[in-house]
């Protein structure tokens, strides 16, 4: 018996209900506006310009959520949650939270791109408003701060002199790795915009004088070359198995002969079912990109060797995007 029961299973279709409670708060940005004083309904009504009859409705499910005290008509933010959900916060993890309000509409679609509707697909697929990059790369950082070093210590710099990192972002996992590596220097290649968002981030670390910063597009551009130690971390899901074949050769034509790659990423079970985060971030990926889904280690391997890589092996499967897949160019 796999556990499911008519409790559960309504329970689940449910769930929709607390998750667009905590979105639309979000988005009204209740939690920054009550985490710096208590207000009334009327008050927040005001502030929002919007329906006391709504607003009041939605603080108090708020309320019961634990997301906000109400304490004689007033209704607060507490530190602990402020901490997390006000944009005040400098660890808040709002951007995300309004990155996942932003899936909304694109996950709504997905009846209609089962059935075959083109126009699902293409709703969908529509860009739409997101939250600032700037917040997105910082809270991304806040999440995956306390998952690198552990992603380090799987991985095994070993001797490694020169990291790429591609896609880096603000430089979370290029700090974990010259923490753990004081002989290894790095590269960070991402788009113009977060290279300067790494730039301060590394700085403040004072790593500033270890790390060479490349803005470009892994799509278009070339990888700058010279490295023994190529990092795809959350890279491969976003793109179909033909792009990322070629984004493995843009990888083995940066490294040095002998050189390792490690992907960090879904990594799933043959069947496609296991880690269950990854078979529900694949319905994430049909609904928001062209061709991206998450990969079997079956896959993954076929299309690296296709690129010239040998001795493939999967170093971790495990869940939550803890996926390492490792895999060397040719020594000659």
């Amino acid at each position: 018996m796999n556990g499911l029961t008519a409790e559960n299973m309504l329970a689940l279709a449910r769930n929709f209900m607390e998750c667009r409670i905590l979105l639309s708060a979000a988005e009204l940005d209740l939690f920054t506006l009550l985490a710096r004083e208590p207000l009334t309904a009327g008050e927040v009504t005001k502030h929002l310009k919007g329906d006391e009859r709504a607003v009041t409705i939605l603080l108090d499910a708020a309320a019961a959520m634990g997301f906000l005290k109400k304490h004689g008509g007033r209704y607060r933010c507490e530190p602990d949650i402020a901490a997390l959900l006000s944009a005040d916060a400098p660890e808040s993890v709002l951007a995300m939270v309004l990155h996942s309000a932003a899936l909304w509409p694109s996950w709504a679609e997905l009846t209609g791109m089962a059935r075959g509707d083109a126009a699902a697909r293409t709703r969908a697929l529509t860009p739409r408003g997101d939250t600032s990059q700037r917040a997105f790369i910082g809270a991304m950082h806040v999440v995956g701060r306390g998952r690198a070093a552990a992603m380090v210590a799987a991985i095994d710099p070993g001797p490694a002199r020169a990291l790429l990192d591609v896609g880096g972002a603000s430089g979370t996992y290029t700090i974990a790795f010259l923490t753990a590596s004081p002989q290894l220097k790095a590269t960070l290649f991402d788009l113009p915009p977060v290279i300067e968002m790494a730039r301060e981030r590394i700085g403040a670390a004072g790593l500033a004088d270890r790390v060479r910063l490349v803005a470009g597009d892994f799509d278009t551009d070339e990888l700058p070359g010279g490295h023994d130690l190529v990092l795809l971390s959350a890279i491969i899901h976003q793109n179909s198995p033909r792009q990322n074949v070629e984004l493995y050769r843009k990888v083995w034509r940066a490294l040095a002969p002998g050189g390792r790659l490690v992907i960090r990423d879904h990594v799933m079970s043959p069947d496609r079912t296991d880690p269950r985060e990854g078979a529900v971030f694949a319905v994430n990926m049909l609904v928001r990109t062209a061709g991206g889904s998450t990969y079997t280690f079956e896959e993954i391997s076929d299309g690296l060797v296709e690129a010239g890589f040998e001795r493939v092996r999967l170093l971790q499967r495990g869940g939550g995007m803890t996926g390492l897949v490792e895999a060397f160019k040719p020594a000659r």
